[in-house]
């Protein structure tokens, strides 16, 4: 079961734009814009947040400013027990965490795991990690490779979203020039472009089936 997202803003214009942008990584993803007041101003509407809460089976909400967090938190609230169970409120930055969770959405994530990615955005993340990187089990299977970017996005936005989704489908660790290549932000981080070299290093039971296709990947060019 696909985990929906819910975007509480201030202005319609902008929940709207991140369920835009979140949509071109994550397209398999619901994502409800609640944006702006019942008559199309600027604030929130607890009757817009209820309606998309109840059109959602289980979901994460992600909020702009204080008083929408306020609104979500009495929408959710006012839920059943069991329900509030299965509507979470992400203590995450709004544009950064709605990215990482839709990722880990389009995945198959959990809603756990989901809440726990767009959590990461501000850096708590609550994954087994060490040193930001996926733990991976001893005497495993080690592969590395150095490949050049030829696409031209580098691996910003859509590019990074495929290579983290494909990392994903793998138990191994990877990591990307060092970095976690299973956090979308930390690998948008890194500001590569075209040209650029990267290297890839995973390790794990599955790391050779793993490298072969993140390699794949980038050598097609991430399907640009």
């Amino acid at each position: 079961m696909s985990i929906d997202l819910v975007i509480v803003s201030h202005s319609a214009k902008i929940a709207e734009g991140i369920v835009e942008l979140a949509g071109q990584m994550a397209p398999d993803v619901r994502i409800h814009a609640v944006g702006g007041t019942d008559d199309g101003g600027i604030g929130t509407s607890f009757d817009r947040l209820e309606a998309a809460v109840a059109n959602t089976e289980e979901a994460v909400v992600l909020c702009d400013l204080g008083s929408a967090v306020m609104t979500a938190e009495t929408v959710i609230e006012f839920l059943d027990e069991d329900r509030q169970s299965q509507i979470r409120l992400a203590d995450a930055p709004i544009v950064e965490g709605t990215i990482a969770a839709a990722v880990q959405a389009q995945t198959g994530g959990a809603l756990a795991a989901v809440l726990d990615a767009a959590e990461s955005a501000r850096g708590s993340s609550a994954a087994t990690t060490q040193d930001g990187v996926g733990v991976a089990v001893d005497d495993a299977p080690v592969a590395e490779r150095t490949v050049r970017l030829t696409n031209e996005a580098g691996l910003h936005a859509r590019p990074a979203s495929e290579l983290v989704k494909l990392a994903m489908t793998f138990e191994s660790s990877v990591t990307v020039n060092g970095t976690d290549a299973k956090s979308l932000l930390k690998v948008m981080a890194l500001g590569l472009s075209k040209g650029a070299e990267v290297s890839y290093r995973v390790e794990g039971p599955d790391a050779l089936a793993a490298m072969d296709a993140i390699v794949a990947l980038t050598e097609s060019g991430f399907g640009e």
